[in-house]
């Protein structure tokens, strides 16, 4: 006799049991997808923390230095003569003849003082002249008589020597009144003021009727037919400034550039700035430059061709000194210290530490640390790593 279940399952149609077969299936499919979907995602969120664990960093390669630098330094400019003008005298200005931008020669009369307390000294040491002769003379004449009687025996020596003391007294006298005259007659004379050379003047601080002191100046007179040009040099290119080394000077307010030579240096550093105070000097016959001008001077300098060069970017302070990071082939950062030379402003030179054409970090983290994983920017290929390969 047959089993119940056994009739019923018989009974059961057969596309009944293909549809639960495709169901039981597409369940299957549906739960390995959705694992697989979660696997891979865990996966990426896994390589993600990993990647995001490892310091991002962007490398350049050491550049060759070229033969020569070019340094621009500021510059001042200066008339190659300026000085202000005094007066010697006390007195009123009486009359002024030139202003700003005149030109003047050496002892042309710039302006006139009015010093009637100087006048009146200067006769009262004219008569203490005359007093002081009248009285040489009186002393010279008995004197004279004195030595005469002296030589019959008629007067005692003492007597003789006392006359020819004040003989001698007087005389001082004469030549101390007739020194205090020519000096109140120099101090007349400095009623005229003059030029003291060949110039422009720049600055006129007086005028008619203002009490004129020796303690402030009337003008102010400026040679600007040649310039001098003054740069502060720092201590790394102070060896390469000597006399006659060109330089080229650019201004603001002008196209072009004027040459301009060296003439001179300090031959000492400044201990608070550490540079070597340099002058140029260039012609202006035409008038073209204005002292008191700003330019930047340029010059070429003779350097040694392939000194590694790098980025002022890609320097690490540390206490024990500089120092930068290489990338190495397995994404490692290595730390390796560096002695500097010339700082060029946007790169420095190297004397040791690297070579042109190493790959080193730039804007490295201050807590970048030796061997520490980092991950190039990019996806880019180390360089030692390529050159493995």
């Amino acid at each position: 006799m047959d089993n119940p279940a056994q009739t019923s399952a018989k009974h059961v149609p057969k596309g009944l049991k293909r549809l639960l077969a495709a169901l039981v299936l597409l369940f299957a499919v549906i739960a390995a997808w959705g694992i697989a979907v979660r696997l891979h995602a865990r996966a990426a969120l896994e390589k993600r923390a990993q990647e995001t664990g490892v310091t991002l960093v962007a490398v350049t390669r050491v550049r060759a230095g070229t033969g020569g630098d070019n340094l621009v330094l500021p510059g001042t400019v200066q008339a190659y003569a300026d000085a202000p003008v005094y007066a010697r005298t006390t007195g009123y200005l009486k009359r002024w003849y030139v202003d700003i931008g005149a030109r003047v020669r050496e002892g042309q009369l710039l302006a006139e003082i009015d010093t009637p307390e100087v006048d009146q000294e200067l006769r009262q040491a004219q008569a203490d002249l005359a007093t002081a002769e009248a009285n040489e003379r009186l002393a010279h004449t008995t004197n004279e008589r004195w030595r005469s009687l002296l030589a019959t025996q008629a007067v005692s020596r003492q007597d003789a020597d006392e006359k020819a003391g004040d003989f001698a007294a007087k005389h001082a006298l004469t030549a101390s009144a007739r020194a205090n005259l020519l000096r109140l007659r120099d101090l007349r004379d400095f009623q005229r003021v003059v030029a003291p050379f060949d110039g422009t003047i720049t600055a006129r601080s007086t005028d008619i009727g203002h009490l004129i002191t020796s303690n402030a100046p009337l003008f102010s007179i400026a040679d600007a037919r040649r310039l001098r040009i003054y740069v502060q040099v720092p201590q790394p290119f102070a060896r390469s400034m000597q006399p006659g080394l060109m330089g080229e000077m650019q201004f603001a307010d002008k196209p072009g550039r004027w040459p301009a030579t060296v003439v001179r240096t300090a031959d000492a550093l400044d201990p608070a700035t550490r540079t070597l105070q340099t002058e140029l000097q260039v012609d202006n016959a035409q008038g073209e430059l204005l002292p008191g001008s700003y330019a930047d001077v340029h010059f070429s300098l003779p350097g040694v061709s392939g000194t590694p060069r790098i980025p002022s970017s890609a320097f690490i302070f540390r206490g024990s000194g500089l120092f930068v990071a290489t990338v190495g082939a397995d994404n490692r950062a290595r730390l390796r210290p560096i002695q500097p030379g010339r700082d060029f402003g946007t790169e420095i030179e190297v004397v040791s530490g690297v070579s042109p054409g190493d790959e080193i970090i730039v804007n490295p983290p201050d807590s970048l640390v030796d061997n520490q994983p980092v991950r190039i920017a990019g996806g880019q290929t180390p360089v030692s790593a390529t050159a493995r390969r």
